[in-house]
């Protein structure tokens, strides 16, 4: 074994040591956990040893201790015991929660609650980025990665439904969960009909682009300058001429088109939504070898038969690609059009900060995080399956 090899097996991944001395930072340096007698009132913070005593303080760093040293010198196996030490410790963060609201909050007042601190929620960003960072070292596949996470998501939902009445969050949600559904199946139904009207113009304006050189100058041209609009912007320039319409075409006012709701917000996602469809459509079809299609030929497929049989298998894990970053652009950009009265889940994030209640904020903010994830890992893990393992 070479010199070079033999430094370059000992040598410590620094992303991760970096991101274990962080850690070990925040949960020593920054609160843990708040706690209000109400919903009004400011809560009083609380540091890691006070929320969940000494016990619990000394496993969170071991804990923290034992995935940097694991950083120190790594290989596959040290790698997969760092991935199980994150996943222990995402799991195990609702367990924290309930022993603080065990500690901290008095009996006697019924409507205290327990706030998620600073370094709870430093602790859980960083522990997503080791998970980042892991998967591809490990070279793990967007499936086993969303396993992971259901599991974790799984633990925290049993939690919250049996010992975490006390969270804030929970108690917010309790408070709204009609609202909340109502909202949720909203902003669902808004991304679902945008990615659905992207993909079908994107597609067709691909096939158009591919046609003719004028057009794909001309489309690409178009679907860039949409993009340099800023969202909020766009709905502006969209209200008055749909109001106006709405007002004076008959057919479109019984269909309800108006300056507000879900039509502006829709016309604005869809827009967004073009580029990376059309994009990635684009260029799927365009990198298929030649050689391949040649080949085809020469068995006697015809055109359509060389399109759906041959073309578009090779094209579609980049098509599906385009289809990924579509939707998460449009979960995140659906929370936006509560501001023009299309409802969604950003309509608790706004009514939050109008209210300066930050657990009405998380109660819209969270789950349009949680729908994001969900929908990168789905479709990417999807894309993965639909690679046919060489070139097209």
């Amino acid at each position: 074994m070479s010199l070079a090899s033999l430094k370059q097996g000992v040598s410590p991944n620094v992303v991760l040591l970096a991101l274990s001395v962080v850690m070990l930072g925040a949960v020593w340096l920054l609160d843990s956990a708040s706690v209000a007698p109400n919903r009004i009132v400011p809560g009083t913070s609380y540091s890691l040893l006070d929320s969940i005593g000494w016990g619990g303080a000394l496993l969170v760093t071991l804990l923290v201790v034992a995935f940097g040293a694991l950083t120190l010198k790594p290989d596959r196996v040290h790698y997969q015991a760092m991935l199980l030490l994150v996943v222990l410790m995402l799991a195990l963060m609702p367990f924290g929660l309930m022993v603080a609201g065990h500690y901290l909050i008095d009996p006697e007042l019924a409507q205290a609650r327990v706030g998620i601190g600073a370094g709870l929620w430093t602790l859980l960003f960083l522990l997503l980025l080791c998970l980042v960072e892991l998967r591809l070292r490990l070279n793990m596949s967007r499936l086993v990665t969303t396993a992971l996470l259901g599991l974790v998501a799984l633990c925290w939902w049993l939690c919250a439904r049996l010992w975490l009445g006390d969270l804030a969050l929970v108690q917010e949600f309790y408070s709204r969960q009609g609202a909340f559904f109502d909202a949720l199946f909203q902003h669902l139904i808004l991304v679902a009909s945008a990615v659905g009207a992207s993909l079908l113009l994107g597609t067709a304006l691909a096939l158009l682009m591919r046609r003719s050189r004028r057009a794909e100058k001309v489309g690409f041209a178009l679907l860039n300058f949409f993009q340099t609009i800023p969202s909020l912007a766009l709905f502006g320039l969209l209200l008055a001429p749909l109001a106006w319409l709405g007002a004076n075409v008959t057919f479109l006012g019984d269909l309800g088109v108006s300056g507000i709701g879900n039509t502006p917000a829709l016309i604005a996602l869809i827009a967004y939504s073009l580029l990376p469809i059309a994009r990635n459509t684009y260029i799927a079809l365009a990198e298929v070898r030649p050689q391949t299609l040649e080949a085809a030929t020469a068995m006697g497929m015809r055109p359509y038969q060389r399109f759906w049989q041959v073309r578009f298998p090779l094209a579609l894990p980049v098509l599906l690609e385009g289809v990924r970053i579509t939707t998460v652009q449009a979960v995140g950009l659906t929370a936006v059009a509560a501001l023009i009265g299309a409802g969604g889940l950003g309509t608790f994030i706004f009514q939050g900060l109008g209210q300066a209640a930050m657990d009405m904020v998380l109660l819209g903010a969270l789950p349009i995080v949680v729908l994001a994830l969900i929908a990168d890992a789905a479709i990417g893990a999807l894309a993965e399956l639909t690679c046919h393992g060489g070139e097209a």
